[in-house]
């Protein structure tokens, strides 16, 4: 991703939209075991100061998520029950809103992937967060406040598919409390089988979702 890429990218645009226009983009990771990424098959949006979801609900401003308080782009990981999740800031300076990767379908290093991951059902491999990050090799929170145009974690806007639908739900694994728990701002490619929490049943596994 270049800069500029970037720039077009984001462009002052809702943070719900640019998480819709996220699923199908490449995510790429340049590792020490070699490169590794997949398509984008599962976001969730988070909206900042209002948002009681949200790790800047309130203001709240800490070391730790000061990477959401940055330009759009800049990378922030953090852990969430010992697993590291991987979200992106996505509004200017200081509007601190970001979008999470939730779900990942494997395209590049399957097998790097499925070593860093062990499980024998391969649509387990990186359907969550933080299964997704273990798959890519991701074990720290050194990439925090990197600009993904040039960091090795990035995300290719040239290499992508299109979805045949998208849908959205309430976001997962929200505590209940506050206004915002039901609030639809997570969005998945309808069918594929490597969104978290996807019903056997509504798997589309010859299409996996995608237009042809």
């Amino acid at each position: 991703m270049s800069v500029q890429q970037l720039i077009d990218f984001f462009d002052h645009r809702p943070t719900e939209l640019i998480a819709q226009d996220l699923l199908g983009k490449t995510l790429l990771y340049h590792g020490p075991k070699g490169t590794v990424g997949g398509l984008i098959v599962e976001t969730e949006a988070y909206l900042g100061q209002q948002d009681t979801a949200a790790h800047a609900y309130q203001g709240h401003r800490s070391k730790a998520n000061e990477p959401l308080y940055g330009p759009p782009g800049t990378i922030y990981i953090y852990q969430r029950h010992s697993q590291y999740c991987f979200d992106i800031a996505a509004q200017a300076k200081d509007i601190p809103q970001g979008i999470l990767i939730r779900g990942l379908e494997p395209t590049i290093g399957l097998a790097i992937m499925q070593q860093n991951r062990q499980r024998p059902n391969f649509y387990e491999i990186t359907n969550g967060p933080g299964k997704l990050m273990q798959a890519l090799g991701i074990q720290s929170t050194d990439m925090n406040n990197l600009q993904m145009d040039h960091a090795p974690l990035t995300i290719d806007l040239t290499t992508f598919k299109t979805p045949r639908a998208i849908e959205s739900s309430a976001r997962i694994g929200v505590r209940k409390n506050g206004t915002w728990v039901d609030k639809p701002l997570r969005f998945f490619v309808t069918g594929n089988p490597y969104v978290s929490k996807m019903r056997k049943r509504e798997m589309q596994l010859e299409t996996r979702g995608w237009q042809a």
